[in-house]
């Protein structure tokens, strides 16, 4: 055990930190893991707007956007999305392992965000006092930290715990290597995120 500099958070200081202070500045790269994404709204140039168009106008400059997620999406954050095809196209991927359930911002592998808040109003997003989730975090910018999340996330994402998953049969989109068969028996529909994991207009309609 070794001692790190972190800064403890909760409510409202958790967007505004999180979100308005970091994500929205990001230069190079936002990593966010989530148990649940809903459609979320964030303050910018005095309106609110859906934090998809944030994440758009990052794209737009460049910013690799990433997203793993233990649930489809709710409606309203797939209608919106559906809307921005910058981000259908590829500028924000996306990857759903029923797994996930840890929290987390990476903001240019060098800012960090863990903590008990989804990807949802209630958690990060722009929620009065007395509708927000009770939710505490830590951001920091400790090297160490920020390389084992990292690493962490990256395990995830890239699938390594895939083929032996004990939930394989009822995991909606498998993230296996190339050329792995992507089917998965008794999964109605099959949530099939496309060959680069995107959530794509097709995948999502069909599991209205």
């Amino acid at each position: 055990m070794r001692p790190i500099q972190a800064e403890l958070l909760d409510g409202g200081a958790l967007y505004r930190e999180v979100v308005l202070g970091k994500l929205a500045h990001a230069r190079e790269s936002v990593w966010i893991a989530t148990a649940n994404v809903k459609a979320m709204y964030v303050e910018r140039s005095g309106r609110f707007v859906p934090l998809l168009e944030v994440l758009d106008g990052l794209a737009a400059r460049g910013v690799a956007l990433r997203l793993l997620h233990a649930e489809l999406p709710s409606r309203p954050f797939r209608e919106e999305f559906d809307r921005r095809a910058r981000l259908v196209k590829g500028g924000l991927e996306l990857k759903v392992c029923p797994r996930v359930h840890f929290k987390t911002v990476l903001v240019d592998g060098a800012w960090a965000y863990l903590g008990s808040a989804n990807l949802t109003g209630a958690g990060l997003g722009a929620k009065g006092e007395h509708a927000r989730n009770f939710e505490l975090g830590f951001v920091t910018e400790d090297f160490d930290v920020i390389d084992r999340v990292t690493a962490f996330y990256e395990s995830v994402w890239s699938g390594a715990s895939c083929r032996g998953c004990r939930l394989r049969e009822v995991c909606p989109d498998p993230i296996l290597p190339a050329g792995a068969p992507r089917t998965v028996k008794g999964t109605p529909g099959g949530v099939q995120l496309g060959k680069a994991r995107r959530l794509s207009r097709r995948s999502a309609k069909s599991s209205r």
